[in-house]
C-alpha cells in the first residue's frame, strides 16, 4: 500500500493535503478522493478544488484554472515531486492589510497596542497526530515533535493529554472573526479573545491549543486540571511555553490551554 505523506503543502490560497485524510462530501468527492494523492482545498471556505493522482489532475470545479492561487499551488505540487521546501520557507504575508481592512483594524495600531508580532504562515507543515475530533494536527516539524514526546511523557505518569488546535491559516482566523461579527459581537470584543489575522501564534504552527478528556475546550477551568499542573512543571523540557498567562501585556484574556514551542533543542 502506498504510505501517504505526513505533509501539508500550503501556499497563500490553496492548502495541498495528502491523499487519505479529508472526507468526502458528496459521491463525487468520495470516487475521488479515493484515487487521490493530494487534494487541493481552498483555504478560504474549505472547498475541495481538485485531486492530484498517478495519471494527473482532476478538477472538482469548473474552471479550476480561474480559482485565484491555482498556479501557485500547481508550481507546488510539482515542486514536492522534485525536492520539497525546505522546513523553515515561510509565505509572503501577501493580502494580509485587505484582511485587516475587513475589520477595520490598523496594522500599526494594533502592534503598538498589543505588541503582537506579525506570524507568517509556514509553506509545509507536519503531520502531528490527530486532535480530539479527529481532525489531523499540522504543525512545524519541531513543533511536532515536541508534541509527540509532551503527550507520550504525560501518559507515562498517568496523565491525559489532547489537542484542541494546531496551525490555523490567516483565512481561516478571518473566518472566525466574521463568524463572531455575524453573531453580533464587536471587533473589539472578539480581540479580546482573538488574535487579529495574521497576528495568532497558531499561524506559525508552533502552537497549540492544549486540553484533557472530560473538559470542555479552550475553557479557563483546564487550569483546575492535573493536566495543566503537569504542564506547569514539565512543558519547559519539552521546548513549550504558555503564551498569554494571567495580565499578560498582550491584552489577551488567560489561556491556560495555549501552548507554544520556543525552544531549539527538546529532550530527546
Amino acid at each position: 500500500m502506498r504510505r501517504t505523506p505526513a505533509l501539508l503543502i500550503n501556499t497563500a490560497d490553496i492548502e495541498l493535503w495528502p491523499g487519505g485524510l479529508l472526507r468526502a462530501r458528496s459521491n463525487a468527492d468520495a470516487r475521488a478522493l479515493t484515487r487521490a494523492r493530494w487534494v487541493l482545498r481552498r483555504k478560504r471556505d474549505g472547498r475541495y478544488l481538485a485531486v492530484a493522482t498517478a495519471h494527473g489532475v482532476l478538477p472538482l470545479v469548473p474552471r479550476l484554472m480561474r480559482e485565484d492561487g491555482i498556479e501557485a499551488a500547481l508550481d507546488a505540487l510539482d515542486q514536492q515531486a522534485l525536492a520539497p521546501v525546505a522546513d523553515s520557507t515561510l509565505l509572503p504575508l501577501s493580502g494580509l492589510q485587505q484582511r485587516l481592512a475587513q475589520l477595520d483594524i490598523n496594522a500599526d495600531g494594533y502592534e503598538a497596542a498589543t505588541g503582537l508580532a506579525l506570524e507568517a504562515e509556514p509553506a509545509q507543515l507536519h503531520l502531528a497526530g490527530f486532535d480530539r475530533y479527529r481532525r489531523p494536527l499540522w504543525l512545524r516539524r519541531s513543533a511536532a515533535r515536541g508534541w509527540q514526546r509532551l503527550q507520550l511523557a504525560a501518559a507515562a505518569e498517568g496523565v491525559a493529554l489532547d489537542a484542541i488546535s494546531g496551525y490555523r491559516s490567516h483565512a481561516y482566523q478571518l473566518g472566525i472573526f466574521e463568524r463572531k461579527r455575524a453573531r453580533g459581537l464587536a471587533v473589539a470584543d472578539i480581540l479580546q479573545v482573538n488574535a487579529a489575522p495574521g497576528y495568532s501564534e497558531h499561524h506559525s504552527g508552533f502552537a497549540l491549543d492544549i486540553g484533557t478528556p472530560g473538559e470542555p475546550p479552550a475553557d479557563e477551568s483546564f487550569e483546575h486540571t492535573a493536566a495543566f499542573a503537569w504542564l506547569q512543571g514539565n512543558a519547559g523540557r519539552f521546548g513549550f511555553q504558555l503564551s498569554y498567562p494571567r495580565d499578560n501585556p498582550h491584552g489577551i484574556v488567560y489561556e491556560p490551554w495555549h501552548w507554544c514551542w520556543r525552544d531549539g533543542s527538546p529532550v530527546g
